[in-house]
């Protein structure tokens, strides 16, 4: 499980960091879960530095079968509306209790970008 919190240049890493962490194990669980800043990059319309869209990135991700949650406290926190998400973002209601579950219950490394 990868946990965003920081925005924009830390999805850019966490983003290459997924793509090579699936090029060495194809079969890897892989859960992105993002709350604070770290919701930013699953916004429609988020862009890098360069001005490279995430949506293509997280729809490749998907079909590799990676699997995107978006903390719905952010969102409420933020006024941001929960349509403003790609289409491939699960809200959780918690980021952060998301990935302590995913960590405590189902066994997943706690790993940042």
């Amino acid at each position: 499980m990868y946990h965003l919190t920081e925005g924009i240049e830390e999805a850019v890493r966490a983003m290459r960091n997924v793509r090579n962490h699936l090029d060495a194990d194809p079969t890897a669980k892989i859960v992105v879960v993002a709350n604070g800043a770290g919701i930013d990059f699953l916004l429609d319309g988020a862009m890098d530095k360069n001005g490279n869209p995430f949506d293509a990135i997280v729809q490749d991700l998907v079909t590799r079968h990676v699997e995107f949650r978006a903390c719905r406290n952010t969102l409420t926190t933020r006024n941001i509306d929960p349509s403003k998400l790609l289409p491939e973002a699960t809200l959780v209601q918690s980021g952060v209790a998301e990935a302590a579950r995913l960590q405590a219950r189902e066994g997943f490394a706690y790993l940042r970008p």
